[in-house]
């Protein structure tokens, strides 16, 4: 575990050579999480860990009820605010720290735990303290093995599918996961896995696919066969996700 106080609001803003959210993570990948999660969403309340700055949170509205946002960065908040105004609960916190008086039916955690310098400690707190006895937890994360990162490597930007590029140490990564290393953490913390799978078959980084989301190249269904691709090849896709039942 880092003992170094970290700057959540530094880790948030973009560096020169990256972004730390793409086009293609608003426009394409959210709408396809939110039909990934749909065949498990519970009856009853909602907690997001990690909202940044409101954009998947708006996007998760008509499906969740009774939203509550935990997010590190104060900056990030205020923004989501102006995007939510009351509809939604925020918490400035960390999630180690964090107390909560509720329990509840959806937890919430997309692109959050490799940010976190003890993963494990956080998804058992979850298990034994956030969920309820009938919720579920929706944990997606970049994935290692996405073609896009594989090609990177065969090409010698990166060292390894796993490595930890230092764009990613800017924005606060300590891991790069694969299905494999992802199910191992949610298992280690006494949470019980009932669905795996990938989101969205990639090949392109996300800056290719944001000039290309521009142009009339990529048709809507272009990027749903991507999606039902990807659900063929989870290991090809450009996230993986986990939904877990307390243990």
């Amino acid at each position: 575990m880092t003992t170094e106080k970290r700057d959540y609001n530094k880790e948030a803003e973009d560096t020169n050579d990256h972004k730390y959210a793409y086009n293609f993570d608003f426009d394409v990948m959210h709408n396809y999480m939110i039909k990934s999660f749909q065949p498990f969403i519970c009856n009853g309340n909602t907690l997001e860990l990690g909202s940044f700055k409101g954009d998947f949170t708006k996007k998760m509205k008509p499906h969740f009820q009774d939203i509550t946002c935990v997010e590190a960065s104060d900056k990030a908040i205020d923004e989501a605010k102006k995007k939510l105004g009351d509809s939604v609960v925020f918490i400035n916190g960390l999630f180690e720290g964090l107390v909560l008086d509720n329990k509840y039916d959806n937890i919430v955690l997309t692109h959050v735990l490799e940010h976190l310098s003890d993963p494990v400690s956080v998804l058992k707190k979850i298990n034994d303290e956030w969920l309820s006895d009938s919720g579920r937890l929706f944990l997606v994360c970049p994935n290692a093995n996405a073609p896009s990162r594989q090609i990177a490597v065969k090409m010698g930007l990166i060292s390894h599918n796993a490595a930890i590029t230092d764009a990613e140490k800017a924005h606060g990564h300590f891991i790069t996961y694969s299905l494999d290393t992802l199910e191992r953490d949610a298992v280690l913390s006494g949470l019980r896995v009932i669905h795996r799978s990938g989101i969205f078959f990639k090949a392109l980084a996300n800056f290719q696919w944001d000039r290309l989301l521009k142009t009339d190249i990529i048709s809507k269904e272009y990027l749903d066969g991507c999606y039902a691709f990807g659900q063929q090849y989870p290991d090809l896709c450009s996230s993986i996700y986990l939904v877990c039942e307390k243990g």
